[in-house]
Formats: structure tokens, sequence, C-alpha cells
């Protein structure tokens, strides 16, 4: 029964509707009668003035219709339906009082009208909302919407519940906001909670969506929210604009479901335009690696910053091209030049720098992944070590005026073959910056968030297959920030550089990976299975740690660390070593390389880098 009446079409619904306003309008106008009289059943009365029962329903309804009181669909009617109802049936007892004069009826009492008009109102609009609070009511039930909190009980947040309430995905129940005089109300039907109450509304309401819907929200306020919602199993998205979704320029469809990254992402520290800008703007930069994580973003801000040409140089085909293909969306004065090529081709390398007539290189491009360059020294060290002294090379040869290095946090005191060779790409511009005019920089990071090849990236594909999310080791942690800061950290420490700076960013306060696994699974609107909670949704499986890998990083080889001008970013002092032995590392590796031996790779970074240990 309840399932066919939802189901019903909206010309059905509207004549149902029609026939329940002429039997209200009936009853209205009869207790009308009653309560004037003073009698259950005033039968004298109702019978010498049958014509007004016929009359009222024949001008009332039609003046209904006329207002548009059946073009409102039940289940999204509001104010506009209240409008309506008095308009019209002050108008119909405005005729019927008129008609009572003309026809001198002076049996009927004139104060019947009034009460007529005061009872129908009512009963009208009861009628209309009780109908709509049932539908919408069974709407939840029976269809498979998600029951949705919305966040923010102001304007916005009403006018979103009435555009939730047309859509197949999303059934609002509640709406939270921080406004204590605002807890205990009802909206639209819709009672308001405050965030106190979220793990209630998640148990008994069963939540499963939270939508933010607050335009004046802060930034800082809002990852406040967002990392206090991290810990309740509860989806928690953000609209691009809810103003936007209220004059239909952007639809439901688009609303962004809240990431890790919005909870781990710190309070950054605004960047200082001038050493932005000092090294970019009006010259030619290359940039390595282009199309990876940090490389794309590294491009995307030197094209902001006004470059007067970016050279983008990849390996990868898919990669080069994908940035390349955001270039040529936007319409700027900086020209974009698009590099397929290696970093180990020197010959490659230097023709492309002289032809570009290059002014800086930022050094991005290189294999990063700790478990498959741990399988595959030769390849790994040759693309890290030879091609950063490529680049070094050349920009000491054709006197370049800047290069940067994007060095990790695994280069300090290395347990794998990855890092250990980003240790010795630092110490190969360190020995160059001796002698040449080059200013040669190096800048060392821990994780960037959403990086290709990173744990956020992964969980997130393990989720969205059901788990479970393999974690190595219950106590490992890393230091992660988010790619934009990561980037204009880079540009900003190159520009103070002086040559042979090794610097390092500051990078927080490490996390637990099972940690950020727990929040990321929450944030999907998911619960973890657990000892406390066997009946969850994903499982994590630890699977302990792979060849290489640390349970924690360091950014710092030693205690000698100076500040810069800069908050976030500091001076390393460390040891070098001499330009001979830059050479005798470039010849022993290519020696390996031709004869495919590892063991002498291994070997030359047991002697090189300070620190470096390996399990095999």
């Amino acid at each position: 029964m309840k399932v066919r009446l939802q189901n019903l079409q909206r010309k059905k619904k509207q004549y149902i509707m029609l026939f329940i306003d002429f039997c209200t309008i009936i009853f209205a106008l009869y207790f009308a009668f009653a309560l004037r009289i003073g009698e259950f059943w005033p039968s004298e009365y109702i019978f010498q003035s049958y014509w007004i029962f016929l009359l009222v329903p024949v001008v009332t309804i039609p003046l209904y219709i006329k207002l548009g009181l059946y073009r409102a669909v039940l289940q999204y009617m509001g104010l506009k339906v209240v409008s309506a109802t008095f308009q019209a049936t002050t108008i119909s007892c405005l005729i019927i009082g008129f008609l009572m004069m003309f026809f001198r009826e002076s049996n009927l009492p004139r104060s019947v009208i009034p009460i007529f008009w005061f009872i129908s109102n009512i009963l009208i609009i009861t009628s209309r909302f009780l109908f709509q609070g049932i539908l919408y009511s069974w709407d939840n039930k029976i269809n498979s919407r998600k029951p949705t909190i919305i966040y923010g009980a102001g304007n916005a947040g009403v006018q979103l519940l009435d555009n939730l309430k047309k859509s197949t995905v999303y059934a609002p129940i509640a709406f939270i906001d921080d406004d204590k005089q605002k807890h205990g109300t009802i909206l639209n039907y819709i009672e308001v909670y405050s965030l106190d109450q979220i793990q209630q509304l998640i148990s008994k309401k069963s939540a499963k969506v939270l939508l933010l819907a607050i335009p004046s929200l802060s930034k800082e306020r809002k990852k406040q929210i967002i990392k206090q919602l991290s810990d309740f199993p509860i989806q928690v998205s953000v609209l691009p604009s809810v103003e936007k979704i209220i004059d239909g320029k952007v639809s439901l469809d688009d609303i962004q479901h809240v990431d890790v990254v919005d909870v781990l992402g710190r309070k950054i520290v605004m960047p200082k335009d001038k050493l932005l800008r000092s090294n970019i703007t009006e010259k030619n930069i290359l940039i390595t690696g282009a199309g990876g994580s940090i490389g794309s973003e590294l491009s995307r801000q030197i094209f902001n910053l006004e470059a007067k040409k970016i050279v983008l140089l990849d390996n990868s085909e898919f990669n080069l091209y994908s940035i390349q293909q955001e270039f040529e969306q936007l319409q700027s004065k900086t020209k974009i030049v698009s590099a397929l090529c290696t970093v180990t081709n020197y010959y490659q390398l230097k023709n492309l720098i002289l032809e570009h007539e290059i002014h800086s290189i930022y050094h991005a491009a290189a294999y990063k992944h700790v478990p498959l360059v741990e399988v595959n020294p030769i390849s790994g060290v040759y693309n890290n070590v030879i091609g950063t002294y490529n680049l070094s090379r050349i920009s000491h040869e054709l006197n370049i005026e800047r290069m940067i290095l994007i060095s990790t946090d695994k280069a300090v005191r290395p347990t794998n073959i990855m890092g250990a060779s980003k240790r010795l790409s630092e110490l190969i511009l360190q020995s160059f910056s001796e002698e040449s005019k080059c200013c040669f920089s190096m800048v060392r990071f821990g994780n960037v968030l959403d990086s290709a090849g990173s744990v956020v990236p992964l969980f997130r594909k393990q989720i969205k297959s059901g788990g479970p999310l393999t974690v190595t080791h219950k106590d490992v942690t890393r230091y992660f920030m988010s790619i934009p800061e990561a980037s204009q950290l880079v540009i900003q420490a190159g520009a103070m550089a002086q040559g042979g700076d090794v610097f390092v960013l500051d990078m927080g306060k490490p996390i637990k990976i099972i940690d950020l696994a727990y929040k990321m699974i929450h944030l999907s609107g998911l619960t973890p299975i657990d000892e406390q909670n066997p009946d969850g949704d994903i499982k994590i499986a630890f699977t302990g740690l792979r060849p290489g890998e640390k349970l924690y990083e360091e950014l710092l080889l030693g205690d000698n660390v100076v500040k810069s001008d800069h908050p976030m970013i500091m001076r390393a002092i460390e040891e070098k070593i001499t330009m001979d032995e830059v050479l005798d590392c470039v010849r022993i590796i290519k020696d390996a390389r031709k004869d495919q031996d590892p063991e002498i790779v291994k070997s030359l970074l047991l002697k090189y880098v300070n620190g470096y240990r390996s399990d095999k």
C-alpha cells in the first residue's frame, strides 16, 4: 500500500489532493457552523444555506489551481504552499461574504465566514504537510538513498535540503550546527543537533554521509571539523558551491568527498612572494620528471609565477602528454615545451638546455619506489645518480644560474638502495658547488600526500575494492606534507640557496600508518574489522616490513642545522665528497650497468653513503 502510493504518477497524486481539499473545505464549513451555533449538527442552518456548501468549493478549488497549489510536488512543498492557501482562502471568503450581502442572507451568521477562513487554512496546510511528511518518511525507508546529515542550519543549509529531497542519492535526516540556540529546533521536519551528537546520529539514524553546507566556513574551521569527523564511520563531503547548486549551475553529482589529504594537511605558512618569483618570473625553467606528482605541481606553480618558458621533461609519454594537455587549456604568455627525454642521456639534455636557454633547473626525475628499486638496483642507481650527474655537469659547463635537486628523507642513513642513490645524488651536487658558478642546492622532505606510489592512493584503491588495507607494521610512521606546500617550499628554498645548500623542510609530526588507515576507512563511511568490531566493513592486514623499509624516517644526518629566511625551511650542514670521488662513482656505476653486476653498485653505496647498510 505504502509503496504503491509512493510510486503513483504525479498527476494521480494531484487528483487525490484535489479530492482531499474538496472534502476538507466542506468539513471546514460544517465545523464553522457547528462552532458558531454551538451544536454538533446545526441542521436548520446547514439546510437553509446549502448553496454556500455548493459554492465555496466551486470558488475555492479553482483559486487553488490558479495559484499553483497543485503544481507543487508534494514532497518538495514549502512556504509557497502556505502563501497560496492563504491567498486562495481569503479571496474565496471575500467572494462568499459579498454574495451573502448581495442576496441578503439574514439568517446566516456573518461570523461563520472568518471562522471558516481560519479552520480551512489550518486544515488545508496541515493536510499538505502531513501528506508530505508521510510520503517523505516512506521514501527514506523504501529507497536506497544514503541517510545524510547537513552541517549548517542556515539559509544555505535549508535551501540545500530542498535540493536534496529531489535527489535519488541523498536522504537528509538531520542538521548539525555550531549555534547552540538552534539545537533541538525543527527546520522543515528536520531536527538540528550539535556536533557532539554525531555518534548518536550514526548509531540511531544510520547516518552515512555528512555534507558541509556553510559557505562562510573558514579553511581552518573546516579542517577542524573534518579532523574531528575522521574518527567516526561517516563519509564527509563538501559542495563545490552551495550557491551554485541552489542556482542550478552545478548539480549534486559534483559533490566532492573529503579525503584524508584534507585531514592531514597542516596549516600552511603563507609563502613569501619575493622568494617565489625571484628565480621564476620571466625566466626559462627546465623541470625534469614534469609529469610526476611533485614535478607536475612544480610545473603548475612555476606556470602561475609567470615564467617566460617552461620545458617539461619526462621519459613517460603518458605523463608528459597529460601535463601538456593541462597547460594547453590555459591562456598565458608562458611558452610550454614538451621534451620526451631521459635524464641519463647527456647529449640530448645538453642540446635541450642550450636550445631553450635555460636559467634554472628543477630536478624531480627519479625512481623512488623503494621495493622496486631494491630488486632493480642497477636501473635505480643508474637513473637517479647518473641523471643527477649529467644535469650537474651540464649546469656547471653552461653556467646555468641554479639547479635544485628534489631529495627525500630516505637519503638519511638509508636502509634501501633508493635512499642511498638519492644521498649520493646530494653528494654530487655538493661537490659541483665547490667549483662552479652555478648555484646548486637540494631540498629534502618526507612523503607527500597523494603522490604516485604512496600509501594514500593505495589505501583508496583497496577501500574501493572492499579491502583489505595492507599495512607493513603496526608501529611504522611517516612524515606527510601536501604536494602544493612541498612544491612552494622547494621553489622558495631554491631562491635562498647560496651554493651547496641542503635544505630540510619542516614536516611536522610523523603519523602512524595504522592511524592513517583507520581515518581513511572512517572518511569513506565504513568501519574497520578488528577485535572490538568483528562485523566491520574493511579488514586491515599486516604484511611485514618490505626490503629496505624503515619503521620511521629521519630528515637530518646530524644536529648541525641552522635557520633560514623561512620558518618552514632549515639548512643542514653535512659532509661532502671530492670531485675525484664523484667521477670514480660515475665510472663504477657505468661499469656495473655494463656488466649487470648489482654487487658492485651495493659496494659503492656502502663506501660513499654514510649510514647506508644493506640487509642482503
